[in-house]
């Protein structure tokens, strides 16, 4: 068994976020722990293809077997958008700020608010390539609410609850998110 995984990210939200989700399982290891200082590509037209994108860029260019991911908002009134584009939807700057304040805009007088959070992992390992998906549906709030996460995290509620992901303690969201769906098919498959 695989006991350390590189995850080719420098977003420390996201590595702290699956160690918490990991619990231990794995020790995990971000693109500074390897020296990758570079920014990953991210050009493709899916968030699968830039998963396995910026996999294949570590491990061509550092020779690690790796995970990675990509995460995109899909939200049913604006036609799937953010999607593939979800950190850069207000611009490069990748400003969270900006970004949700695009979403609220563009859904305003709208009461169709359904969206999910879809997060495609890619890992390479021993020559293979392999994907996992994990998808939460819920509703966009009609205004920012919480403190806690990152990105989006507080405009998005999860189906089944009434606080945006940023209200709810992290330990719950890090329960029932997409990256934990999608994290704990990765652990099954790394235990077989």
């Amino acid at each position: 068994m695989m006991t350390q995984l590189v995850f080719a990210t420098n977003n420390s939200h996201k590595i702290q976020e699956i160690n918490a989700i990991l619990n231990g399982a794995f020790r995990i290891v971000g693109l500074q722990d390897i020296g990758c200082t570079e920014e990953l590509p991210e050009t493709q037209a899916t968030l699968e293809g830039n998963a396995l994108q910026k996999a294949r860029y570590v491990q061509e260019h550092y020779g690690f077997d790796c995970f990675s991911e990509d995460t995109g908002l899909e939200i049913a009134a604006l036609n799937g958008a953010p999607g593939v584009i979800t950190a850069r939807y207000a611009g490069e700057a990748r400003d969270p700020e900006a970004n949700m304040h695009l979403v609220l805009e563009q859904l305003q007088g709208t009461t169709d608010r359904r969206a999910q959070f879809r997060t495609v992992i890619a890992l390479l390992h021993n020559g293979q390539e392999h994907l996992f998906e994990g998808i939460v549906t819920g509703r966009i709030a009609y205004e920012k609410n919480g403190t806690g996460g990152f990105g989006y995290d507080p405009i998005f509620i999860p189906n089944g609850y009434e606080e945006t992901f940023a209200a709810l303690p992290a330990a719950v969201k890090n329960d029932i998110s997409h990256r934990a769906l999608a994290t704990r098919q990765l652990i099954a498959f790394l235990r077989k």
